[in-house]
């Protein structure tokens, strides 16, 4: 483990399957925190910088990341099985099947309990605006609706952290409220299993090791992709035993706050939302470099089209988007004073959520200014191509790779020339450096193609 991945508490839930990887740099160019390096012909993945993003997961060619959840079959350790349910993935069905069929399938499938998480959006819009009166920070806040944002502030842009609204994402607040309601209808705490169906990898880390709570509420996280598929085998079946379901306190407001503007349309002043990791990195850049922000607030989500474009959604995301609309349309409309009950400030607010810096160097502010003025120096010899072919992503993160130890300056295959010329080091030592690198038989390899 590198010096930095040392005792981070994070889970990730992205891992690396050494038997399929190729060692091609996708997934390594694709991360946004330059979290995965090139070591031995294979990725690896630096856990203190990864904010489970998915972004590597779609880049793979070879499905040699894979994403860990929990076994389907854990549910049946709990008397009452509750399926919290994200609305996308109802729209990731064709039109032609309704919402009842859906969760009578998830019922034969073995949940006792459906309940849909944008049911609480009215709960939570107030909890927003009891935050946003009270907040006396600059400006703008930020929501912490989407998982994989918050660690990317917490790692990448921890000058942030105070922005961020401390208000519990919905899929919590709806485990809360619904455990409470079970309860009150007398099931015992233990009997109680809350399993959100998600449509990507940084929900599943953010159950596992939840930011700003000291726990999740949810008991269990079951990939959406996989659940889709056995609830759509089961419809195709022809052997769905159909059932009525009440919609709660469902909304139109409710059905799209997942999707990219859901937040904003109920935030008052001038409001930004911004999808895809990649657009929301650099605008965070950009507003980090400002002196001054005049936006109140931004909605900032991960994927492409919010949770219809997550990686572990099955169906085109665009359709999703379409559907959702479209039912949503046929729901009452969005008011904060049909919430089933008013936000409760112990349950539903967040507890400090702390910066952690993948740009910290060392606990001792003089050496840390050592070490940041040996990485400028390095960057000056650097190339500064990015060319990846010392297996890190960019210059920048090789020189800090070699001030941390992780690497050394003769990896820079464009160095590695002049060292041989001026005799630092041998063509034969050049071979193994990249060999350490790329793997012993990768240049076999290419040759036979």
């Amino acid at each position: 483990m590198s010096k930095q991945a040392e005792n981070t508490g994070f889970h990730h839930a992205l891992k690396v399957l050494p038997e399929l990887c190729i060692g091609c740099t996708h997934c390594m160019k694709a991360c946004p925190t330059e979290a995965i390096r090139v070591r031995d012909g294979l990725a690896e993945i630096f856990e203190d910088r990864c904010v489970d993003c998915g972004a590597c997961y779609k880049a793979c060619p070879a499905s040699a990341i894979i994403i860990e959840q929990d076994d389907f079959e854990k549910i049946f350790d709990y008397r009452a099985r509750v399926a919290l349910l994200p609305s996308v993935l109802i729209g990731q069905f064709p039109s032609v099947i309704d919402a009842e069929t859906i969760f009578s399938s998830l019922i034969q499938l073995g949940f006792t309990h459906i309940f849909e998480i944008d049911s609480v959006a009215e709960i939570v819009q107030e909890g927003y605006n009891n935050f946003i009166a009270e907040y006396q920070g600059e400006k703008p806040v930020i929501s912490t609706f989407c998982p994989a944002i918050v660690r990317l502030i917490q790692v990448k842009f921890p000058s942030l952290v105070e922005n961020l609204l401390m208000v519990k994402p919905p899929s919590d607040i709806a485990a809360i409220s619904y455990r409470n309601r079970l309860k009150a209808s007398g099931y015992a705490e233990e009997e109680i299993g809350l399993f959100y169906i998600t449509p990507c990898a940084s929900k599943i880390a953010a159950v596992k090791s939840p930011v700003g709570e000291s726990g999740s509420p949810i008991n269990g996280v079951i990939n959406m992709e996989y659940l889709y598929n056995r609830t759509m085998k089961l419809i195709h079946s022809n052997q769905v035993k159909s059932g009525k379901y009440e919609t709660g306190n469902l909304t139109d407001g409710g059905i799209l706050w997942s999707l990219t503007r859901g937040e904003i349309r109920h935030q008052k002043g001038r409001c930004l939302a911004i999808d895809g990791i990649a657009n929301v990195t650099h605008f965070l850049e950009d507003l980090e470099d400002a002196e001054e922000s005049n936006i109140d607030f931004l909605e900032l989500r991960a994927c492409d089209e919010s949770c219809a474009g997550g990686v572990l959604i099955s169906g085109n995301r665009f359709l999703t988007v379409e559907r959702l609309i479209g039912r949503a349309k046929k729901l009452p409309a969005f008011d904060i004073r049909r919430r089933p009950a008013p936000f409760d400030d112990e349950q539903f607010r967040l507890d400090q959520i702390k910066p952690r810096s993948m740009w910290k160097l060392t606990d001792d502010r003089g050496d840390a200014l050592g070490m940041i003025a040996k990485q400028e120096e390095l960057l000056k010899v650097l190339p500064g191509i990015d060319c990846a072919a010392c297996g890190s992503p960019t210059c920048r993160a090789l020189a800090e790779d070699i001030v941390f130890g992780r690497a050394d300056l003769s990896w820079c295959v464009f160095l590695q020339e002049t060292y041989i010329k001026n005799g630092k080091i041998s063509i034969d030592e050049a071979e193994e450096i990249n060999a350490g690198i790329w793997g012993k038989d990768r240049k076999q390899r290419s040759l036979s193609k």
